[in-house]
């Protein structure tokens, strides 16, 4: 008998196939995103450290749905925001193994209006 393996299971395998090529340095961060089926999460992390400089997420935020559309424009908005008093123009966008479609780009696109270079 096959074992079948999780949606998660195979979103982390695809992480990591990605996180071969991608690392955020001081000067260019990478811009993580983390997705659950109720709240966004982002996080801005210098690879060569191993610290989180800024994060933001829905929960956060305490918005009443943090897993539509909407919210992650608003976490978009508040990173970039955060990012820009933490002196941070330019990051490398890690979309965590998730496609780039819904939340994941309306979350990057927010960034992008707010200022945020990806």
């Amino acid at each position: 008998m096959i074992k079948k393996e999780s949606r998660n299971a195979g979103r982390e395998i695809r992480h990591k196939r990605i996180r071969k090529t991608l690392s955020g340095t001081k000067e260019m961060p990478r811009l993580n995103v983390f997705r659950s089926n109720s709240e966004i999460y982002v996080q801005v992390i210098d690879d060569v450290t191993g610290t989180t400089l800024v994060s933001s997420s829905s929960r956060e935020l305490k918005l009443k749905n943090g897993g539509n559309v909407e919210a992650a424009k608003a976490v978009g908005k508040d990173i970039a925001e955060k990012c820009k008093k933490a002196k941070i123009n330019k990051v490398v966008f890690d979309r965590g193994g998730y496609l780039y479609h819904g939340r994941v780009s309306a979350l990057a696109d927010a960034a992008r209006e707010a200022g945020l270079e990806i």
